[in-house]
């Protein structure tokens, strides 16, 4: 892929602060984008960070024909940039792609994209163990028409964001049994703008009323668990991990599936199936539930000390003491930070 570089002519660099960057506030110098039309991907560049033009009723704003993925670049004690299984958001991306009737951006040409990025940036990228180079993968329709069918023509781009350790106090949660985030055969597993807008209103409503994000229960009985926001769930119970199966309704968090894999292999029991509010309840009132938390690129984990269902508020026991959830982020940080072996090549250096 022959990439063509414009460099910027004024970094803005100088302006960050690495000690206080909150998460998603500054962006890095440079953009990776390239176009699609005829079949075919070209125009390959990286350009300063810049407006993009969209027409008025391009397919992107009118049928929100657009997706997206999220993962981090860290830098560890050798120097060189890393990238955490890129083959896993790759895949995701073209999964999405597929369900929003997007074409697929081929693999090699994706992590070509991703490295040339991240090398560019490199300096954007903190230092701190836990933080990292936020990585923006996004493909917008651009065709203006307003036929109700895809776009023929695309546009693909990469942004960074430089990012410290998210740190998130313990959440409350309640569970949603009105407003659906979607159901099987709907564009749930898509990592799709339109997903996520729809998740806005039910999590508005859950914090007006003190809580910080819902448990998304599958309609139309309300009695399985999906996700809590736009995280994946775990719950511990005794000494087994469980997680709902993916049914086309659930996003296959790449976090998620990090956390299956580590699991496994230190030989800690993994559930993956349906699982019922109820079932927690359960357990929760026979003193088995341990922990409950949640996966996603941003926090790693999210911790949860409480889950509201109707008149029931289980409150979970200290997360500080979770030794589940809190192993799994430290193993994740650590295989980042060069701290632990990568046994298994999961990084990816950006040479």
């Amino acid at each position: 892929m022959d990439i063509k570089i414009t460099k910027t002519e004024n970094s803005r660099l100088k302006d960050i602060d690495f000690n206080n960057i909150p998460f998603g506030t500054y962006t890095s110098d440079h953009m990776f984008i390239m176009d699609y039309a005829n079949g075919q991907w070209s125009d390959f560049r990286i350009v300063p960070y810049q407006n993009l033009q969209l027409d008025p009723q391009s397919k992107a704003l009118q049928y929100c024909q657009c997706i997206f993925e999220g993962m981090k670049a860290t830098i560890g004690a050798d120097g060189i940039p890393k990238l955490l299984r890129p083959g896993l958001n790759i895949e995701r991306f073209n999964l999405s792609a597929e369900r929003m009737c997007m074409p697929e951006v081929p693999g090699e040409l994706f992590l070509s994209a991703l490295k040339a990025i991240t090398h560019l940036e490199i300096n954007w990228i903190p230092k701190t163990e836990g933080s990292a180079l936020y990585l923006r993968p996004t493909m917008i329709a651009t065709e203006s028409s307003l036929g109700v069918v895809p776009s023929s023509t695309y546009t693909f781009y990469i942004y960074a964001a430089p990012a410290q350790p998210y740190f998130t106090t313990p959440v409350k949660l309640v569970t949603e049994q009105t407003l659906i985030r979607a159901v099987p055969g709907g564009t749930g597993e898509a990592k799709t703008g339109g997903n996520y807008a729809g998740s806005f209103k039910s999590g508005q409503l859950a914090k007006q009323k003190g809580f910080d994000q819902v448990i998304w229960l599958e309609s139309p009985q309300f009695i399985k668990i999906q996700e809590t926001g736009m995280m994946n769930l775990f719950f511990v119970i005794g000494d087994t991990v469980l997680t709902p199966d993916l049914n086309g309704a659930i996003l296959k968090g790449t976090t998620r599936t990090y956390f299956i894999d580590i699991l496994k292999e230190k030989n800690i029991k993994v559930e993956i199936r349906d699982i019922y509010i109820d079932e927690i309840i359960e357990a929760y009132q026979a003193g088995n539930l341990k922990e409950a938390f949640g996966s996603g690129t941003a926090a790693v984990v999210s911790h949860i000390s409480e889950i509201t269902h109707g008149d029931l508020c289980m409150t979970l026991p200290n997360t500080k003491e979770a030794e589940i959830s809190n192993m799994l982020y430290k193993e994740i940080n650590g295989l980042r930070a060069g701290i632990i072996e990568d046994r298994h090549n999961w990084l990816v250096p950006v040479n």
